[in-house]
């Protein structure tokens, strides 16, 4: 794996409760790249990235995700792995009795950091970075449907990740904060993190035009390169 390769899947079963989702999955993600990962549901886009974040083992083939060999990865490395990714949910993932602040010190108190003046810069950098000053002490159930999306992005980059894994970011959004959140996932891919999203929001892949990767028919294929 070059040091511009952040994913490389070779030749890759992905099964879901010992059910074959997908087959001989070949794929590359290199730094700064932006994917959409498309299909029906059921094709195995959420299914991909869990085996990407080490939620699925792989049986067959060979992949390297941020250093790590999905193969040989021991159960026990999982978070160190993921330390190296963001991950990014449809479903938001606040812990709603928590201000965002506080959402963003549980993570960064769970993988490891403990010097505070440094926790404190970080958390400014990164809701300055999604557009949130000021809403550190707000709880989530404040804040509209973007802004709750951007506190997770926020989440998502506090550890400086190699590759942000978004499943259906944009799918509870109006089209305003659709449009907004994929602003901002643009413009952490072009700082040099790679950007794997899955969606059904055709109207976001069409304004802005990038990497497509398609799962149909038990495979992914690659469905068409535009570009910006």
């Amino acid at each position: 794996m070059d040091n511009f390769e952040i994913i490389r899947l070779d030749q890759v079963d992905v099964f879901q409760r010992n059910h074959l989702v997908l087959s001989d999955v070949s794929l590359k993600v290199n730094k700064g790249e932006f994917i959409f990962l498309i299909g029906q549901t059921g094709s195995g886009k959420s299914s991909l990235l869990k085996m990407i974040y080490g939620d699925l083992m792989i049986s067959r083939g060979t992949g390297s995700v941020v250093g790590f060999e999905l193969g040989k990865i021991k159960i026990s490395e999982v978070p160190y792995m993921r330390r190296k990714m963001g991950i990014v949910f449809q479903d938001f993932q606040l812990l709603t009795d928590r201000s965002v602040e506080d959402n963003l010190r549980f993570v960064m108190e769970a993988t490891g950091w403990d010097d505070q003046p440094l926790m404190d810069a970080r958390l400014a950098e990164v809701l300055n970075e999604v557009g949130l000053n000021g809403k550190n002490h707000k709880m989530p159930h404040q804040l509209s449907g973007g802004e709750q999306q951007r506190v997770v992005i926020a989440r998502a980059l506090i550890n400086h990740p190699e590759v942000i894994l978004a499943d259906e970011p944009t799918g509870n959004l109006d089209p305003d904060s659709s449009v907004e959140v994929m602003n901002l996932l643009m413009k952490i891919s072009k700082t040099g993190t790679a950007v794997l999203m899955a969606t059904h929001d055709y109207r976001m892949i069409e304004k802005f035009p990038s990497r497509i990767i398609k799962c149909e028919n038990g495979k992914i294929v690659e469905d068409k390169y535009q570009w910006v």
